[in-house]
């Protein structure tokens, strides 16, 4: 005959479980609370082109991370809601619920993958150093000088990791970063290769800088998606690989970094499924 002891040990177990299934069912039902809606949340940049900005004649964010928000909430049958939000405030909208979803150029890390899931990466990059034109041209030569980054991305911990003897100044955008880079307050800027060939494309005095072709670290890009909420993930992974299948993805690639834009770019990867 079990004891007293025992009883509730084996009571109390049961209660945890069941409870922590209730609770995952309760937080695991985000698709169901989207569809019932009828719109998506999304965090995107609004001061990082080629992802993310603000049309200066319509006001509107506009960006590659855009369109495909705007293909995912066309998926889901809802209408979009975007949330302008910059790198270090990505994640805590996602985990406060205030988001449903992260569409903003974020990097799939081991660390990030913790906290939120991701889906398959619809982009890949990776990050290079912008500097003065007759600065040097290899990035160790960078090693023990001012660099910016942005606050809150992986630029930033690479170059702690890289150069330990940089000085690292994080700014909240890459507009910022830039401005710091004109005045001279850092020697180096980093970001997404993209990213600095569109900001270098934009710039008035563009003369006075250059991009070295060195890769501080390759990376890829996905949705972020709340911690378990297997449904949703799902759905954004098979919506993302249709996207590829039918050419959009292509189409939505060649609108922001194809032929047609200012730096041109190849498309060298393709969205899979996981």
């Amino acid at each position: 005959m079990a004891t007293f002891t025992q009883t509730k040990k084996a009571w109390t177990f049961s209660t945890l479980a069941l409870l922590s299934t209730l609770s995952f069912a309760a937080h695991a039902d985000k698709l169901a609370d989207i569809k019932s809606a009828g719109v998506v949340k999304v965090a995107t940049f609004d001061a990082n082109p080629p992802f993310g900005a603000v049309d200066p004649k319509t006001h509107d964010i506009v960006g590659y991370d855009v369109d495909f928000a705007k293909a995912l909430a066309k998926s889901l049958g809802v209408k979009l809601e975007l949330v302008a939000t910059n790198p270090a405030n990505r994640i805590p909208l996602l985990q406060s619920g205030k988001v449903d979803l992260i569409v903003a150029d974020i990097t799939i890390t081991p660390e990030r993958a913790q906290v939120i899931d991701f889906s398959t990466p619809y982009f890949v990059t990776g990050q290079q150093f912008l500097v003065a034109a007759d600065g040097a041209d290899k990035l160790d030569a960078y090693g023990k000088s001012r660099i910016g980054a942005v606050k809150g991305t992986t630029g930033e911990q690479a170059l702690h990791q890289r150069f330990p003897q940089a000085r690292v100044l994080a700014y909240d955008d890459i507009p910022l970063a830039l401005t710091a880079l004109r005045n001279g307050n850092v020697q180096a800027i980093t970001q997404d290769s993209t990213i600095l060939a569109g900001l270098l494309a934009e710039a008035p005095d563009k003369a006075k800088f250059k991009i070295l072709p060195d890769l501080l670290s390759k990376e890829e890009i996905g949705v972020g998606v709340p911690k378990g909420e297997t449904a949703l993930l799902n759905t954004v992974n098979s919506e993302l690989v249709k996207l590829e299948q039918s050419g959009d993805a292509a189409k939505i690639y060649d609108a922001w970094f194809g032929p047609q834009t200012k730096t041109p770019q190849p498309r060298s990867f393709k969205i899979e499924a996981k």
